[in-house]
């Protein structure tokens, strides 16, 4: 198992976690915003690195996901539990990760091998994620006016839909696994 810089990156990235939640909890919105966006660029580049320089390992495979986990998952607890953001919203984020972890850990339980790759949709739900907490940051700082409010219920929705469909997809590809585990040992 090696230790190369896209891992030490997303490691940065767990370790930021705490001291992000702990600048929410003060009201320190500003530094929390600075700390979600150095977390935000440890994300983009540990994952550049690791294609362009051929640093991808299988550490990383597991460490960078968990990553932006435990720091998404955060964010939408501390910001539901401040009232920053709808509970509901939180509850639909953290209800998918612990379906897909739940899923993973049964495959492992199992012994169904599955190769970690977001899909698409994934993909495009993190990136609304990442947005909404942005969105919402800069917005309690006051540094967005125009339509904010508009603009943060749609954010909330379409971050909203888009985890869900994300977490159904997940169910779908899990139930196929396990069907075809089942068949296979027939």
């Amino acid at each position: 198992m090696s230790v190369n810089i896209p891992n030490i990156l997303s490691l940065s990235r767990i370790l930021l976690t705490p001291l992000f939640v702990i600048c929410l909890l003060r009201g320190m919105f500003s530094a929390a915003l600075l700390v979600f966006a150095a977390a935000g660029i440890s994300d983009a580049l540990d994952g550049l690195l690791a294609r362009c320089f051929n640093q991808k390992t299988e550490l990383g495979a597991y460490l960078d996901p968990i990553a932006d986990k435990i720091l998404l998952m955060s964010a939408f607890i501390s910001l539901a539990v401040l009232k920053v953001i709808p509970g509901w919203l939180a509850v639909i984020v953290i209800s998918r990760d612990i379906v897909i972890m739940a899923g993973f850990a049964v495959s492992e339980i199992i012994n169904i091998n599955i190769e970690i790759r977001p899909s698409l949709v994934s993909k495009c739900t993190t990136v609304a994620q990442v947005v909404t907490v942005l969105f919402t940051l800069l917005n309690f700082e006051s540094f967005i006016f125009i339509a904010a409010a508009i603009v943060e219920k749609i954010l909330y929705w379409l971050t909203a839909g888009l985890t869900i469909i994300s977490g159904l997809h997940y169910v779908y590809i899990g139930m196929n696994l396990l069907q075809n585990a089942n068949h296979s040992s027939k």
